[in-house]
């Protein structure tokens, strides 16, 4: 399987802003667009998503932390490869 850094995207011009929830933990499995931390700067709270699905492996941030565009949120093992060996098999037998 495949091991995916999820990183923070561009969140625009705010730098160095404070986690104030962690919505997941390892062992989590997530969806690609879910929420994954809740971030608080002195003009916004905003939720951070996940860029794949997948299963958290490791959580690399912490509560209080402070992050930035490109910081790894956590680990994940990906989705995908699983999800496409079932559809490759079916496909054959559906022909």
């Amino acid at each position: 399987m495949a091991m995916i850094d999820v990183q923070v995207p561009d969140i625009g011009d705010f730098k160095d802003v404070a986690i104030i929830e962690v919505l997941v933990k390892p062992g989590d499995t997530v969806k690609a667009e879910q929420s994954l931390i809740t971030v608080e700067s002195d003009k916004a709270s905003m939720e951070i998503p996940s860029s794949h699905a997948g299963v958290v492996k490791e959580l690399k941030v912490a509560l209080g932390d402070k992050i930035n565009q490109g910081t790894v949120i956590l680990t994940l093992e990906a989705a995908e490869a699983a999800a496409s060996a079932p559809a490759n098999a079916s496909a054959p037998s559906a022909a």
